[in-house]
């Protein structure tokens, strides 16, 4: 049998906080660390194998290159320069640009065969680049889009009204930045709709409420980057949560930044939608009749990354 084999490429706090949630919960069976400081991946990997006497599976762990990836399943692109405070994620657009031209021209070189997961920002903008430079087919490269805003609104929706996250079926559409917004009309709490929950008279969110909630998921990433001067934890787990749906061929539904075939009316982008994840990549994009407002925001949203895309030299 084949191995479940993943290559993080990129030791930085995004890519360790990923490949800590993988050994956690036994995610992969061959785990490779490859980053342009090739001390650090020798380092992450030592640490990381002392802790396999308490992991949930045997795991192979190491530093490594881009030879590497020729038998991989996955390729999770996690290398970038980090936001800084008082950066918004598309400022970090040409630095970043470059180092993911570096990446995939070094992937390219190898007989590499499976699906490529981007978490460089801005996600949806690094997505297009990577899938434009690789050349590989559009439902093998995926972005980790609004995964992890989504579990952020999961998260606040769920303490606000006391029911677990798991409960709490809402989705964050659009670009991973400033431009994206809460479909509220697909919102529900268990099966209600959480316009019906709001409305309820002893309810602990109410409908004025929900605009400070989409906002507050929308600016969270400001705050934590002021207080610790980046975010890890929360995109390493989502990370590992598409990983596992790739792996396991879950046909899990997860907001990743797909490329958008005449879906919504748009092609020729990636953009955090609904979509339906296994072995094989993005299988189907669901594309949902939205709301009025909700279809114009996702338009600006895609009209601000048409916008950057067609500003890079790619």
């Amino acid at each position: 049998m084949k191995k479940n084999k993943v290559v993080i490429v990129g030791a930085g706090m995004v890519g360790m906080s990923y490949a800590y949630s993988m050994v956690n919960q036994g995610t992969c069976e061959e785990l490779v660390l490859i980053d342009i400081d090739k001390n650090r991946t020798i380092g992450e990997a030592l640490d990381l194998n002392h802790g396999l006497s308490y992991a949930p599976r045997k795991m192979k762990i190491y530093s490594g290159d881009y030879s590497d990836c020729n038998d991989a399943n996955i390729i999770c692109i996690t290398a970038g320069a980090t936001q800084l405070p008082g950066e918004t994620r598309l400022d970090l657009l040409n630095k970043n640009t470059k180092i993911m031209k570096s990446i995939i021209t070094e992937i390219k070189k190898t007989n590499f065969d499976g699906i490529i997961i981007v978490a460089s920002n801005p996600v949806d903008i690094m997505t297009y680049v990577a899938w434009k430079l690789s050349g590989y087919d559009r439902t093998k490269v995926i972005g980790s889009g609004t995964t992890l805003d989504t579990a952020r609104l999961r998260f606040g929706l769920g303490e606000r009204l006391g029911v677990t996250p798991k409960s709490i079926h809402a989705y964050v559409m659009g670009e991973h930045g400033d431009s994206q917004f809460v479909a509220w009309s697909y919102a529900l709490m268990g099966v209600q709709p959480i316009y019906q929950v709001a409305c309820k008279r002893d309810s602990k969110v109410k409908l004025e409420d929900l605009a400070s909630i989409e906002d507050e998921v929308r600016n969270i990433a400001y705050k934590i980057i002021d207080c610790k001067k980046s975010t890890y934890y929360g995109i390493g787990m989502a990370l590992n949560r598409i990983t596992k749906a790739i792996l396991e061929n879950e046909n899990c539904i997860l907001t990743v930044s797909s490329y958008l075939d005449n879906k919504y009316g748009h092609n020729d982008v990636f953009i955090a939608v609904p979509s339906i994840v296994n072995e094989n990549g993005i299988s189907e994009v669901i594309e949902l009749p939205l709301e009025k407002e909700e279809k114009r925001k996702l338009d600006d949203s895609i009209r601000i990354m048409k916008e950057n895309i067609g500003k890079l030299d790619i």
